[in-house]
């Protein structure tokens, strides 16, 4: 699994970490009846998939994995060529990503 580098890139550890904090100020804001705290825990869980998703599009994250990518092209070529339903290489498609 290692090798698939899952979840290991600054992008997903950084909003990893943000959105706990966000989880910890909510849960905290619960147990003391505080509203307005719960909502700056959730405002801060929002920030973090927003961080994390701007830190992998700016090139911190996972790129894609190359090998998938030419068998869905090889897949998408079948496809066009008819020797396999379009409908099954556009499903491969949205499960590999």
């Amino acid at each position: 699994m290692s090798s698939q580098a899952h979840g290991h890139t600054p992008a997903a550890w950084t909003g990893s970490a943000i959105i706990f904090l966000g989880f910890c100020v909510s849960g905290a804001a619960m147990i003391m009846a505080s509203v307005p705290l719960f909502w700056v825990g959730v405002a801060v869980i929002v920030i973090g998939g927003v961080v994390g998703k701007a830190m992998s599009m700016a090139g911190m994250g996972k790129g894609p994995n190359h090998e998938v990518e030419a068998v869905l092209a090889e897949l998408r070529a079948k496809a066009a060529k008819g020797e396999v339903p379009a409908q099954a290489a556009e499903a491969a498609a949205v499960a590999a990503h």
